[in-house]
């Protein structure tokens, strides 16, 4: 066994640049998973500022300095992040909150629904099944009470923790943007000389982490806000709230659609009853989702490696267990990053061993 392991990491550790690679990306690892949570401010401010390096540098290229690139840069950002904190977070959880206290009535109009159901289609469902369903969904009702309670004392309990990230992350992303060159060379001054293949990876792989990111923040907020004017124009309940989710549910490919359509059909059936404008709603609905999955995406993510969907639903599922709602957001570039990493691993295999002091 210890033979085998030997001629493994031989044929594959050969060559040091593939070790250096190798020991650097597991040291981020670790290091992002073990002490992540204490430094995340830290590590969103990294990532946000990483979004917004390529507006600054598309200023730079018509020759305004760096500093003001980076002040007029931040500026927006400030703003959008205001306008969405103070104008769009207080309206969804108002219809949050809206939603929570229609939930009875809800079920009840649900229960009723599901009871006619045995009269219409008596060939697919009897009154005795409908009563075990019920039964099982009411105990599931009755616990909605103490749900909302502890979501209400976790939020709460969270209001610190969201004050510091709305001073924090600011002054980070100001200060990562403005002392970017510093920084970096800080950072490099600490790695191996030898690393060559580690910078081969992160060229090949950069291009492709930006515009997915940036490409993934525009096709959220197209799509949140197509839904949202559809769900206006249609008078749907709860319009924001559907459409915030609506533009979400783009971060996990082929699943967040699906999940998001459960309560879109709900609130519309529920509104209106299977009628004309509920099939309406559903059809707009759909058209939605068919334009970004045939046209928004492909001209937003034209660069992007071609991932088999297996692929994809495993990153998100495993990059978005290990890092929440970053992991997912970044679940696509992490699994290219991985392709990266063996291509590069596979060259380095093919070349000569490299003679070190």
């Amino acid at each position: 066994m210890t033979k085998l392991f030997v001629r493994w990491f031989r044929r594959n550790f050969s060559n040091p640049q593939a070790v250096i690679l190798t020991v650097l990306l597991l040291f981020i690892f670790l290091g992002v998973w073990l002490i992540g949570p204490i430094i995340m401010p830290v590590l969103v401010a990294i990532v946000f500022a990483y979004l917004l390096e390529w507006a600054v540098s598309a200023l730079q290229r018509k020759r305004i300095p760096r500093l003001p690139s980076v002040i007029f840069v931040f500026l927006c950002f400030c703003t959008i992040s205001l306008t969405i904190i103070i104008g769009i977070i207080p309206l969804a959880g108002k219809q949050l909150e809206t939603l929570f206290g229609d939930l009875p009535a809800m079920a009840a109009q649900i229960k009723t629904m599901l009871l006619a159901l045995p009269d219409k289609y008596p060939e697919f469902i009897t009154k005795e099944r409908l009563e075990n369903i019920l039964q099982q969904l009411g105990g599931n009702f009755n616990n909605i009470g103490d749900v909302l309670v502890s979501f209400s004392l976790a939020s709460f309990k969270n209001i610190v923790s969201i004050l510091i990230y709305m001073i924090l992350v600011p002054l980070l992303v100001f200060f990562f943007l403005k002392d970017k060159d510093k920084i970096l060379d800080w950072f490099l001054r600490w790695l191996p000389s030898e690393r060559e293949l580690s910078t081969r990876v992160w060229v090949e792989v950069d291009g492709q982490i930006g515009a997915y990111a940036r490409g993934k923040v525009v096709e959220i907020f197209i799509v949140g806000i197509v839904s949202y004017i559809s769900f206006i124009v249609f008078g749907l309940n709860y319009a924001l709230l559907l459409g915030v989710l609506v533009g979400f549910s783009v971060l996990i490919p082929y699943v967040g659609a699906t999940l998001v359509t459960i309560p879109v059909a709900l609130v519309g059936l529920i509104q209106w009853g299977p009628n004309e404008t509920f099939l309406y709603l559903m059809l707009t609905y759909l058209v939605i989702q068919a334009l970004d999955g045939n046209v928004l995406v492909p001209l937003l993510f034209s660069e992007a490696n071609n991932l088999h969907p297996v692929a994809i639903i495993a990153a998100v599922l495993f990059f978005g267990g290990i890092w929440g709602f970053w992991g997912v957001f970044f679940a696509i570039p992490l699994a290219t990053l991985v392709v990266a990493v063996i291509d590069a691993l596979d060259y380095a295999k093919s070349q000569p061993p490299i003679e070190t002091d």
